[in-house]
């Protein structure tokens, strides 16, 4: 009888588990690159991730951010704003034949982008987090298209192995960064 409450007791725990983190990852997009990078977060358990797009109720899509302003032309991503309020992650789509590796990092960032104005403390946390899961999902002798995005991946983990706890090498590359100034002066997110 002991026996048979403690089994019970398990499945059920393991059960309630499994539960809490099956993120259905078709709520936040429904292009299959997309996807593909969704679901390599959530086979690494990138919980933190996903609480943030659920959170916020993000949708992420491919989008020429030119079309918003040409100077965001060379922008990765951005997390934006509807006229009706909604939040969106918005990845350039001149990167929509990048790695789902490479797709995910981006969606991290931008999923640590959260209040209504962009912060030194919010910008910081997103792009370490962007090295961190780079450093993580960056597959061991895969080849890597050699681009804009590829390049900024592997020096933000150069720059995050780097750092400790007295010297935070990205917090110091934003804060020397003219677009990330000029981003930081904004009163609020971007509308698209």
């Amino acid at each position: 009888m002991f026996v048979r409450f403690i089994s019970t007791l398990i499945c059920m725990v393991l059960f309630c588990s499994t539960c809490a983190y099956s993120w259905n990852v078709r709520n936040f997009s429904q292009d299959e690159d997309i996807l593909d990078s969704l679901r390599l977060l959530k086979n690494i358990g990138a919980e933190e991730v996903f609480q943030n797009l659920e959170e916020n109720s993000v949708k992420i899509i491919f989008y020429d951010l030119s079309m918003i302003d040409y100077s965001y032309k060379n922008h990765y991503a951005i997390n934006s704003v509807d006229n009706w309020g909604e939040r969106y992650i918005l990845i350039n789509s001149k990167y929509k034949n990048a790695s789902k590796e490479e797709i995910a990092c981006l969606i991290a960032h931008e999923s640590f982008h959260k209040s209504n104005r962009a912060t030194m403390q919010e910008e910081t946390l997103a792009t370490q987090k962007e090295a961190y899961y780079w450093s993580i999902l960056k597959v061991p002798g895969k080849f890597y298209e050699k681009t804009s995005l590829a390049h900024r991946l592997n020096n933000l983990v150069c720059l995050y192995n780097d750092s400790n706890d007295n010297v935070n090498l990205i917090e110091k590359k934003i804060q020397n960064s003219t677009f990330y100034q000029s981003q930081l002066a904004a009163t609020s997110r971007r509308k698209i």
